[in-house]
């Protein structure tokens, strides 16, 4: 053994010995029962819900240029194995419209810290959009404007759009979202009809990309103390399993995805026995939100 490599724990070196003897079997099933038996505060995966903002969802998108070293784990080809297959779950379309009416959008970029909004009619109700005044065409081509400054030049807007939001389109800028929503209540309010060329890039999770994660991992919400409970970290550890584990939302607390190979015969087991003591299972997830 290399200076480089860390000795085996005592319990994965009688778990080596016993699998050599024929007793993996029984092994392997103690492990599937005491980590059914874990006892953690498995948070349920976040509803979807209707909102303006961007950023209050999933961030899915993510995905589609995860860097290799977004993942953790003890192993390096267990993280590049399973970083080949979640960049392979959410493809990334790029389509333009030649003529687009600006009041079919109800989104905005934005999204940390901001209001819970489910319409942008919500949105310029509140405080941080009341001292903006439309009376007139002339003021709504001015507060536009702010937004998009190549308004009157027909420049073609950036757009969003996303399996987990459904339909709704959202606009891709960071600034002066209270002068953009505005000026789009001010044109439904009036039913002033205005168009731009638009490129909107779109979020579509992939079917077949979801089936191959789903059938070869165990793709599992795990809560932030599961990381410092010493039953689970004992079971994970101890007995030398390959995992890898990544964090998809930024907000303090958020559960983490802990992938386990299924090809793994202990791994597997301890995969099983964690959806037995109540892990959700983040490909169902990701299946409820694939747009019909």
């Amino acid at each position: 053994m290399s200076l480089s490599e860390s000795p085996l724990s005592l319990s994965a070196r009688l778990g080596n010995l016993a699998k050599r003897f024929g007793l993996g079997g029984r092994g392997t099933r103690q492990l599937r029962e005491r980590a059914a038996a874990l006892r953690l505060p498995f948070p349920p995966l976040p509803v979807v819900q209707p909102s303006i903002w961007w950023r209050s969802g999933p961030q899915l998108q993510r995905l589609v240029e995860l860097p290799r070293g977004a993942l953790s784990g003890p192993v390096q080809e267990d993280k590049a194995d399973a970083h080949a297959l979640l960049i392979r779950l959410v493809v990334q379309e790029r389509r333009s419209v030649d003529s687009l009416d600006l009041r079919l959008i109800d989104g905005l970029a934005g999204g940390l810290r901001q209001p819970p909004c489910a319409h942008l009619e919500d949105f310029t109700s509140t405080e941080a959009c009341r001292s903006i005044r439309i009376i007139s065409y002339k003021d709504f081509v001015k507060t536009i404007s702010l937004a998009l400054p190549r308004f009157l030049a027909g420049e073609a807007i950036q757009l969003l759009e996303a399996d987990w939001f459904g339909e709704r389109l959202f606009w891709d800028g960071e600034q002066h979202h209270e002068a953009f929503a505005s000026a789009i209540v001010y044109a439904r309010l009036r039913g002033l009809e205005t168009s731009l060329p638009a490129s909107i890039t779109r979020y579509r999770l992939s079917s077949s990309g979801l089936a191959e994660l789903r059938a070869q991992y165990h793709v599992l919400a795990m809560p932030e103390l599961a990381w410092s409970d010493p039953a689970f970290m004992g079971l994970l550890l101890d007995n030398g399993l390959p995992y890898a584990r990544l964090s998809l939302l930024q907000s303090g607390g958020a559960p983490e995805i802990l992938l386990l190979p299924r090809r793994h015969e202990d791994a597997n087991a301890f995969g099983d026995g964690l959806r037995q003591a109540g892990a959700p299972d983040v490909t169902a997830f990701l299946q409820s939100l694939q747009r019909r």
